[in-house]
């Protein structure tokens, strides 16, 4: 300001031409410049794909990771046009590219309905791209042209003749804008496959040459194959999922549901592919209709008396998967992230689809009617005990002991947001942590033991586990559709636990109940687990702690090598730490490792959980292998 005495005039307003915005804020496009943001790159230019698929044209669509990390996608689609573009008076393959917001899915004559909400897809990936080209094949001929970092690399040219259609976009993310230009083949591969089963019968092709992996992904069942992969490491109540279909004017409505003998509901939205993580009107329309319906159902033949309550909307949906997938011309969307169907006719075109066809269902085979409105009514029962827990642990005093495995030692601090709680594995480390901590402002409670695995539990059950109360309690925030964030008196909680095998399996049960109980703790990002050291090096006078085997080797050769006046320790467990050196390593806020528990991807993490805390040891066998080489000290 002081360079211009303050003025602010035309002379300060930046005009960014073509895509040079997008390579400015790239954030604003794509979310990111982290590894969401690079795979978001190759999700942009699969759904112009999948759109043709959606359209009627594309049946096929090859991905192949090369080995320097390029990425080529191809379709055997329509092909971009390749005239001259009538406005803008270049080949209009150059104006996809090269023009924000330049695409089919305004005007509703190119895509009566599109997966993308803004043209930006292919103009965007060339502009965050190092090199990109485009090959089509369209009106009898082979068409390619070239550009680099968003700009024109080459002429639009005709290379020779074919009978084949489509479009080929090959790209390499541009090391100038990513943190990392690594695409990791399991996240890819799990989008895509989620694609394959939203649209039913297209072959997708992915090949990572970096590796040799290779899948093809194709599901003839559609929505139905989804829900039954869904509950593959569960146990299916009935053999076959529930699948419904139904058009109304321009929107086109699929639900496939299955309920299994757990206690958790899983329910999947989707509007025109897009995952809507948030819900919204088409997810209110399924939920209104089925409780209804089966209400009704379970009056007329008797499984509920004439004074008995209703069924809640929650005791019907325990243990239920199911997938709800929407295909409308105009879809709108809001919520934080943009991620709610917010179309209100959709509710009511819903709810009258699944209301006419779930009834259908019913009446045609009683058999499994009764097994839903069993599982719902033992739910129910679970409901009501549940309530009376919740209200006696409502009552107890945070302070008071015999609700408390180890004694909690509260902080001094009232202010939410700097208060941390450290959750802590036996007596031995939460005396240490007790003794190191900052008073002022972290709260310590030990754990004695184990606590429950909630994944084999109701949650009437849960709420008679000591453990668990002290917890609840300790937090303030309540738990399941009780829980509320703003009464949390801690911002962050702090998983501490050893560093061995017994420490990782308590790791993984209070990340399950987490998750599956205060789920909004893992979402908002409150929950962080503590890295202690491994190691601690000394030499002479000199002293280093070591989290790592790498940096333990590091430490010796900086320390001259290893020799007889080298002493290495290694720390099988938190209690072998005086408070010192526990808030020294693990809890001075200046010095600390913590990881912070993040969840990316709701399904991801209902299967990991199911697969490490469920009945099935099969599942869990398989998983243990394939991610030996990033899973150290599972327990079995």
């Amino acid at each position: 300001m002081s360079e211009n005495n303050g003025i602010y005039d035309e002379s300060q307003i930046q005009v960014l031409e073509g895509l040079e915005a997008v390579r400015k804020r790239p954030g604003m496009y794509i979310g990111s410049t982290s590894l969401r943001g690079l795979h978001h790159l190759v999700y942009e230019i699969v759904d112009n794909s999948i759109d043709e698929a959606l359209a009627g044209f594309c049946h096929n669509i090859n991905i192949i990771i090369h080995k320097d990390n390029s990425v080529s996608i191809s379709d055997d689609g329509r092909g971009m046009p390749v005239g001259i573009h009538h406005k803008m008076g270049i080949p209009t393959v150059e104006v996809i590219m090269t023009v924000l917001h330049a695409g089919g899915k305004f005007g509703g004559s190119g895509y009566k309905v599109s997966g993308g909400l803004h043209g930006v897809g292919a103009s965007v990936v060339n502009a965050l791209s190092e090199t990109c080209e485009v090959i089509v094949k369209n009106e009898g001929h082979i068409w390619r042209q070239s550009f680099a970092r968003g700009k024109t690399a080459s002429a639009f040219e005709k290379l020779g003749d074919t009978d084949e259609h489509g479009t080929q976009i090959n790209f390499k993310p541009d090391v100038q804008i990513f943190e990392s230009i690594e695409f990791e083949y399991d996240t890819l591969s799990q989008r895509i496959r989620e694609l394959a089963f939203l649209n039913k019968g297209i072959k997708i092709n992915f090949v990572d040459e970096r590796s040799d992996k290779h899948e093809l992904f194709h599901y003839e069942g559609g929505i139905k194959s989804f829900v039954s992969y869904l509950n593959r490491n569960k146990e299916p109540l009935f053999k076959e999922p529930i699948y419904i279909e139904g058009h109304r004017e321009d929107y086109a409505v699929e639900i496939a549901m299955q309920y299994n003998d757990g206690y958790v509901e899983n329910l999947f939205s989707f509007a025109n592919n897009i995952d809507t993580v948030e819900g919204g009107t088409h997810l209110a329309g399924f939920k209104s209709a089925l409780t209804r319906v089966l209400n009704d159902y379970a009056r007329k033949f008797g499984f509920i008396k004439e004074n008995d309550k209703n069924l809640s909307g929650d005791d019907i949906r325990e243990g239920l998967t199911a997938v709800i997938s929407i295909k409308l011309s105009n879809p709108q969307f809001e919520g934080q992230t943009k991620t709610k169907l917010g179309n209100s006719e959709v509710r009511g075109i819903v709810d009258n689809i699944v209301g006419e066809k779930i009834s259908n269902y019913l009446e045609e085979d009683p058999e499994l009617g009764k097994v839903i409105i069993d599982k719902s009514l033992i739910a129910a029962r679970a409901r009501e005990a549940a309530k009376k827990a919740r209200e006696l642990t409502r009552r107890k005093s945070v302070l008071e002991s015999t609700t408390l495995p180890g004694k909690l030692a509260d902080c001094s601090s009232k202010d939410p947001s700097e208060c941390e709680i450290y959750i802590v594995e036996g007596d031995s480390a939460g005396g240490s942590a007790k003794q190191g901590r900052n008073r002022k402002f972290q709260a310590i409670l030990p754990l004695r033991g184990k606590i429950m695995n909630v994944e084999k539990q109701r949650i009437d059950k849960i709420l008679n586990s000591e453990m668990i109360r002290a917890m609840i309690t300790a937090f303030g925030a309540g738990i399941s559709q009780d829980f509320n964030l703003e009464k949390i008196r801690y911002h962050r909680i702090i998983i501490m636990t050893d560093a061995d095998v017994d420490g990782a399996h308590i790791r993984t049960l209070l990340l399950t109940f987490f998750y599956r109980y205060m789920k909004e703790l893992v979402d908002k990002g409150h929950v962080f687990i503590a890295q202690p050291p491994l190691f601690k090096v000394a030499k002479g006078k000199k002293e280093i702690y070591c989290y790592t085997e790498d940096e333990l080797a590091n430490a010796i050769a900086e320390l001259g090598g290893k020799d007889n006046n080298t002493n290495i320790q290694r720390y099988k467990g938190l209690g072998e730490m005086n408070p010192e050196q526990l808030w020294e390593t693990t809890m001075d806020p200046e010095r600390r490792i913590l990881l912070k528990a993040t969840v990316e991807d709701a399904r991801e993490a209902d299967e990991i959980f199911t697969i490490l805390m469920g009945d099935k040891v099969e599942p869990r066998r398989e998983f243990i292998q394939q991610n030996a080489d990033n899973v150290k000290n599972l327990d079995v």
